[in-house]
């Protein structure tokens, strides 16, 4: 899968892409946006680097970041449903993780979270353990891990 196949899928689909990110910092729309044309299916992307903008630009609730902290699949289904709803995009992708270094025990490096949100579809979340690679390399396979998810959308059937 390229990204311009991904692109070009979206456009066939008439699908505008929106992005979530926190870890990944805008990785994943910059890759979307290298892409000449692209601007046919990237509506916009949000970086939400810090809590306070997850809830000022995303509507991630301040209870479900004290209850389950920013790296957590709770918190990338509101980022990706708070992307999706503040955008008029129809597909939506959201990152958050410890792309390091440091961790804990609980949340150890390389821990990234995903959402994928859609309209008129479940949200699905997932949680990928990276390991402890290095930050640049945490954050690359995020952002492909991310741009992945898109795709499989795209060639998925919608469900229920």
């Amino acid at each position: 899968m390229t990204v311009t196949d991904l692109l070009e899928r979206a456009k066939a689909q008439d699908v505008m892409i929106t992005t979530a990110e926190s870890c990944t910092g805008g990785m994943v729309a910059a890759a979307l946006t290298d892409i000449p044309g692209s601007s046919a299916v990237v509506e916009r992307g949000f970086v939400t680097y810090t809590n306070t903008a997850k809830q000022e630009m995303l509507g991630v609730r301040a209870d479900t970041l004290e209850a389950h902290g920013a790296v957590s699949e709770e918190v990338a289904r509101e980022m990706a449903e708070g992307a999706l709803r503040n955008s008029q995009a129809q597909l939506a992708v959201s990152i958050t993780g410890i792309a390091g270094p440091g961790g804990s025990e609980y949340k150890p490096e390389g821990r990234v979270c995903f959402g994928l949100a859609a309209n008129d579809q479940a949200t699905r979340t997932e949680t990928i353990e990276f390991g402890a690679l290095g930050r640049n390399n945490v954050r690359r396979a995020a952002r492909d891990h991310a741009l992945a998810l898109l795709n499989n959308a795209l060639c998925t059937p919608p469900r229920d």
